[in-house]
Order: structure tokens, then sequence, then C-alpha cells
């Protein structure tokens, strides 16, 4: 009985002197906002540059280069679901990006 006693004051005095976590998780949810508002930036595909389109989620430094070569080659994308006739942008990536994704 001594060992349960022990263990709810225990309980009792880590809630009691323990701050809550939600507060720092959520002041810290929001640095992480703060910090990072150009990664939610729109990215023009049709002027953006290898750097640029590699921020996109799911995008290489080659897949990159891959586009703006394809750009390069076969002229303006006049559409975001253009960007599938680059080899090695599939679904998954068109869709995780459409938001962040411009055409002008």
């Amino acid at each position: 009985m001594l060992h349960v006693t022990a263990l709810v004051t225990l309980l009792v005095l880590m809630v009691l002197v323990e701050p809550p976590l939600v507060a720092p998780l959520a002041a810290s949810a929001q640095t992480t906002r703060a910090a990072t508002p150009a990664s939610a930036d729109k990215i023009n595909i049709n002027t953006a540059d290898a750097k640029t389109l590699a921020s996109l989620n799911g995008v290489s430094r080659g897949l990159a280069e891959k586009i703006v070569k394809y750009r390069e080659e076969h002229g303006a994308f006049k559409k975001a679901e253009d960007l599938r006739r680059v080899d090695g942008v599939g679904h998954g990536v068109l869709e995780k990006n459409r938001e962040r994704i411009s055409v002008k």
C-alpha cells in the first residue's frame, strides 16, 4: 500500500510541477510555420530555376534539372499537368505539389 501511495504522490507532484506539454508544442509549431513561409510560396514552373524547382516535395536536384531542360526544349508548360511529360515526374509528385505550382 505504501508503494501505491508513493506513486500517487509522485504523479500529483509531476502534474503540479511540470508545465503542460501542449504549450511548447503549439509554440514550436508556430515558430516552424513562421520560419518557413517561403517553402509554401507558389512556384511558376515556367520561370523557376532548378534550385527553386528542387524545393518542391519529391523533386530532386536531378529531376529539377530535367524539368528545366524539358522546358527549354519544348517551350512553356500550359498547365501543371504538363509536368507529367517530364521523365521522372509521376502523379504523386504532381499531387503533392498541386497547391504550390503555378503556370504563368
